[in-house]
């Protein structure tokens, strides 16, 4: 079924699995690793194929790293701070809507919250736990494990802020902070107005709350600010619902220790996301 959704068109979806057994990248080519027009154009990475006949017509079963899918190979090259959601019909479906410009505001926000909390959901995901016994009702241990103290949430206004409510479903006392940050009307660059966080932020992990990662300039001016209030960027993880290239690259290179996770990196993102969710459009 899910292939059969996937079927080449005119917007690929670009995504892959979360797997902690992923297979070697490439090698990179002679003269430097991910260039801009790579980055930019993901028609010039290689697709997949299944089966591969060698030099000798010997058929090797499974992808080579010359048939990789053009997401696999963007990812292999950022390497693992960035993070993709495994993608089936429920995330394919609920980017649809999402993307959708004839979709009624109320499908919208609802395809958004639940997109949101997937998210969210393997964010948390990606915190420290601590092993811990309990006692069950019929007086029996149990060996579990629990969430450790020392989170927070970040959201940058006013997108970011449509990722607060997923998140204190999951985690009802956590706390989080915000900032503001928008582009200057004459220079055209980011510039913070506004942050407010938890005072002890500098001893939390930080999980960073921004939609729609577009040039990436927004969460570098972010991850910015946070370092001014002692926030090691290795702590911070990035939840996204979309990504361009361009804006994952900027903001590892700019911060390799980072982490981003988010559904599917593509050139075009649904940018209109912010005007849409809170009415604005």
């Amino acid at each position: 079924m899910a292939k059969e959704l996937r079927q080449p068109d005119a917007m690929p979806c670009h995504n892959q699995q979360l797997s902690a057994t992923a297979s070697p990248c490439p090698e990179p080519a002679e003269g430097g690793g991910l260039g801009q027009d790579q980055v930019g154009d993901p028609a010039k990475l290689p697709a997949s194929n299944g089966a591969v006949t060698g030099p000798a017509g010997d058929s090797t079963e499974g992808p080579q790293p010359e048939d990789r899918e053009p997401e696999d190979l963007f990812s292999c090259q950022l390497g693992p701070q960035l993070k993709l959601l495994p993608m089936n019909d429920q995330i394919r479906e609920l980017q649809t809507i999402i993307r959708d410009k004839t979709a009624s505001r109320g499908d919208f926000m609802f395809s958004a919250d639940r997109l949101i909390r997937l998210v969210v959901e393997e964010g948390l995901n990606q915190l420290p736990y601590k092993e811990c016994t309990v006692t069950t009702p019929t007086g029996y241990k149990y060996e579990g494990v629990r969430f450790e103290k020392g989170n927070c949430g970040v959201s940058i206004m006013r997108s970011g802020e449509a990722m607060e409510q997923g998140l204190r479903d999951c985690c009802r006392s956590i706390r989080i902070g915000k900032i503001l940050i928008q582009s200057d009307e004459e220079t055209q660059r980011a510039k913070v107005y506004y942050a407010k966080f938890p005072p002890d932020i500098y001893r939390r992990k930080v999980l960073l709350m921004y939609p729609i990662l577009s040039t990436g300039n927004t969460v570098i001016e972010a991850v910015k600010v946070l370092i001014e209030h002692g926030v090691q960027p290795s702590v911070i993880i990035v939840l996204s619902l979309f990504s361009t290239p361009h804006g994952a690259t900027s903001i590892i290179q700019e911060f390799p220790d980072i982490t981003i996770l988010t559904t599917e990196v593509h050139p075009v993102a649904p940018t209109h996301f912010g005007q849409k969710y809170f009415g604005t459009d």
